[in-house]
């Protein structure tokens, strides 16, 4: 921080990551602020700006102040934490500045409000006690919490595709595979896969389960498809040329080494094909065709959309958005704790459902360094027509544009 920087965030205003405070609030009213921000993707609370940006100034001396927000996040915040401390003089007054880490990593932070400890998120500039659902996803970005691995409730062992599972154990696994009547011996090996979970005196599929070999996945997982939509020009508008709901498991069943029913990531790849024109040329009595969008690329980006997207978050698919300029695919979640962008660009790994990456990759859909953005979708758009792939996190959304070259 610096008193550049700080004219800046004063200049900005409130935001979701930037609070202006006196220092005589309610120690607990500073620690809910602080928690709020952390739950969020860290940020900064200035003591001393009024809310209307103006200067007024610390009440305690640069010190005593620092020592008051140390004790504050060490009585009133679980985990605890240390924030970052610093002072600046502007207009002839000191201001504070609590400056709270992006990657904090012991979410969720929880305020204590007399004998009860919440957990508070950050709307806006408002501050909510958070929902059972984000709690569970701030559990998850810390990695305390793997979702995947949460039963479905109602489901069994006919919950399963046995002809995905037997073709998995064969071809893939070169297991010995047991028979379809015996129930028991494939629990014992569901649950060791860690796509079945005992509770109590029961069996029940989990959501990595059903996500990778369900009957019918979208029954129990409603979130678990893909929304492809092509539009005709360089926006979202009512008038679109296809739309459709791309729905069943992940892996795709084969037979005699063909694939007789295709998983949800080749139908993706077929809705790409039917929507897009490839320019094709003859060379040496050759026909060749060049897609818009690499297919390496294409199905790299739609894997790393159904693999690492938050699957806490109801009521929202990933979704597969064509238009005229561009292909853009969005998966929801926000990146885990450990990830930017660009780190993600650089080859960073991290697997937020750790399951699916290992059973794709049995199937060859992943990278085996796990580096797929770094060492195919980057360099291969550059090769193919000289763009770089964009990378937005916004809010609760990844999204990955390919540009079409010009």
């Amino acid at each position: 921080m610096n008193r550049i920087r700080l004219i800046e965030l004063i200049r900005g205003g409130e935001t979701s990551s930037v609070e202006f405070k006196r220092d005589d609030i309610p120690p607990e009213k500073l620690a809910e602020i602080i928690v709020a921000v952390l739950n969020l993707r860290g940020g900064y609370i200035l003591l001393g700006i009024e809310d209307d940006g103006s200067v007024s100034g610390l009440t305690r001396t640069p010190s005593e102040a620092e020592e008051w927000v140390m004790q504050v996040a060490r009585d009133h915040v679980r985990p605890e934490v240390i924030p970052y401390w610093d002072a600046f003089e502007l207009e002839g007054r000191m201001v504070g500045i609590i400056t709270l880490p992006a990657n904090a990593a012991n979410k969720p932070y929880k305020a204590k409000r007399k004998s009860a400890w919440l957990t508070l998120v950050r709307v806006g500039t408002t501050i909510r006690q958070a929902s059972r659902e984000e709690e569970e996803r701030l559990y998850q970005q810390s990695g305390r919490l793997r979702y995947g691995l949460k039963p479905v409730p109602g489901t069994t062992w006919e919950s399963l595709d046995f002809r995905r599972l037997q073709d998995y154990y064969t071809r893939l696994l070169s297991g010995d595979v047991p028979a379809p009547t015996d129930i028991e011996r494939w629990q014992r090996e569901l649950l060791n896969l860690e796509l079945m979970v005992r509770i109590e005196d029961q069996v029940a599929v989990t959501v990595d389960g059903i996500l990778l070999f369900g009957q019918n996945p979208g029954r129990f997982v409603p979130q678990s498809g893909i929304r492809a939509i092509c539009y005709p020009g360089e926006e979202p508008d009512y008038a679109v040329r296809a739309d459709e709901y791309i729905k069943g498991p992940l892996v795709p069943l084969y037979s005699n080494q063909l694939v007789v029913e295709s998983g949800i990531v080749d139908q993706a790849w077929d809705f790409v094909r039917r929507n897009v024109s490839p320019h094709s040329w003859l060379e040496d009595a050759q026909r060749y065709e060049n897609w818009d969008y690499p297919e390496e690329v294409v199905r790299e980006i739609v894997v790393n959309a159904l693999i690492h997207r938050d699957y806490s978050i109801s009521g929202t698919d990933v979704t597969l958005q064509i238009f005229s300029d561009r292909l853009e695919v969005h998966s929801p979640g926000k990146l885990p704790n450990t990830l930017t962008i660009e780190s993600v660009k650089s080859g960073m790994r991290y697997a937020r459902n750790q399951v699916l990456v290992n059973i794709m990759r049995d199937y060859g859909y992943v990278d085996a360094r796990g580096m797929g953005i770094r060492s195919k979708v980057i360099p291969r758009m550059l090769e193919h027509n000289g763009t770089e792939p964009d990378f937005i996190e916004d809010e609760n959304l990844f999204i990955v544009c390919l540009r079409k070259s010009s």
